[in-house]
């Protein structure tokens, strides 16, 4: 074995493919030779991909099928703290000596092909899930969908969330471009759940050329919230009433809620889950990093809104939920990032401003960040932090009880909060 500590193949990975991003499916698909798989994986599987809600519909799925006694190997990314989070059976992460065994196993066959630090996960995840002998594995695609190593896979339910602009440097800012490479997911014959009431005529025309089967809300299902605690979802064959409100915060999360029902209604599977089972699957996901409140008092939420979509969603919880105070944002974003329209729809829930540096590839300075505050709002109040830490520390000086703190920006700005709260417990 090249390395028996986890840290050490991880470091050794970011340095085998100069390229942090190198999209394309010949190398893994190469490997994935090497290691006697084909397209056609061993059992079910469901792929997952969007701009927004991708993250928080493979937890639902992740969660409904553990609640229904279903074996379930889940592969997603990036990772909030440790890199283990990325692959999960039965939504515990695996242990590092198996993540060292698989790595192993990769890189002996792998000759010299030079595999991304991505690629290298998803091929993984992949050995594991057969040592597991998962009944279902659920993969989200990490960047894009047509062109991700995800993709080596033939999904046999593929879900898009929604389609917007992010990762403009792989993906470019035209929306049917986009949708395209989102649809590429998507198989012949094999049903797609588009949870998005409009989607791009990309994806519709990319859809009719490969005789994919599209189930959409308002066409092909429907759910309905019939109270704060209540919804429903019907579709063709079957209804569920009296369903939950997820614990998943933002009225949003029935879309993607539904979405992951509907895909995991499409499986091939003998034990198809009960409505009991997504009841339970519903109350008890659990996905951090999305509106997360890590504080009661004063409270601190985080939550990793990178994009202009996310971040009106953000803002649109926050406006859900009130507080009798007002609300200090800590902001760090990547540079490569719409930052004016991340802030934009944000600003009309903050009453006072702290940016923050990101000491990492891509990272904005404080005093950039500073700026993109003040050229959004002129007459802002704001504070500069050299750091995600140091910015938390000034939060706390400023919140009195009633008020609250939101930290959002990057995954990144998430994991530094969320490290430094838990420290003072």
């Amino acid at each position: 074995m090249r390395y028996k500590k986890l840290q050490d193949w991880l470091n050794w990975q970011e340095t085998l493919n100069p390229k942090e991003i190198d999209l394309g499916l010949d190398r893994v698909n190469a490997v994935l030779e090497k290691l006697s798989f084909s397209a056609s994986f061993f059992c079910p599987v469901i792929t997952v991909a969007g701009t927004n809600g991708k993250g928080s519909t493979v937890a639902f799925i992740e969660s409904i099928l553990h609640q229904s006694g279903i074996v379930v190997g889940t592969y997603t990314s990036p990772h909030l703290f440790k890199y283990n989070e990325r692959i999960r059976i039965n939504q515990q992460p695996v242990p590092d000596d198996e993540l060292c065994e698989a790595f192993d196993v990769i890189d002996k066959v792998r000759g010299d092909i030079a595999l991304t630090y991505f690629e290298f996960g998803t091929l993984a995840s992949f050995v594991i899930f057969k040592k597991y002998n998962v009944d279902v594995a659920v993969l989200e695609v990490g960047l894009g969908g047509r062109l991700d190593a995800v993709n080596v896979i033939d999904a046999d339910v593929s879900v898009i969330s929604s389609i917007g602009i992010d990762h403009i440097d792989w993906l470019g800012d035209d929306i049917e471009v986009i949708a395209r490479e989102k649809a590429g997911i998507m198989r012949p014959h094999n049903p797609a759940v588009v949870s998005i009431f409009n989607p791009p005529d990309s994806l519709m025309e990319y859809a009719k050329e490969n005789n994919v089967k599209l189930i959409r809300p308002g066409m092909d299902y429907l759910y309905q919230g019939l109270s704060k605690a209540n919804w429903q979802l019907k579709a063709a064959d079957f209804q569920l009433s009296d369903l939950p409100v997820p614990a998943l915060c933002g009225g949003f999360q029935l879309q993607n809620a539904s979405a992951a029902i509907m895909a995991i209604s499409l499986l091939d599977i003998e034990q198809k889950p009960e409505q009991l089972n997504i009841a339970k699957g519903l109350t008890e996901v659990r996905l951090a990093g999305r509106y997360q409140q890590i504080v009661d008092s004063p409270q601190v939420v985080v939550d990793v809104a990178h994009n202009e979509q996310s971040a009106q969603v953000l803002n649109d919880v926050l406006n859900d939920m009130p507080v009798t105070g007002k609300t200090i944002a800590v902001v760090a974003m990547l540079a490569d990032k719409a930052v004016a329209e991340v802030l934009q729809a944000v600003l009309p829930e903050v009453d006072q401003w702290i940016s923050a540096g990101l000491q990492v590839a891509r990272g904005m300075s404080s005093k950039n960040m500073a700026q993109a505050v003040r050229d959004v709002q002129s007459d802002v109040k704001l504070s500069v932090c050299e750091n995600v830490t140091d910015a938390c520390v000034k939060a706390r000086t400023l919140a009195a009880e009633n008020d609250r703190i939101i930290v959002f920006g990057s995954f990144y700005t998430v994991s530094e909060a969320t490290e430094y709260f838990k420290s003072l417990q």
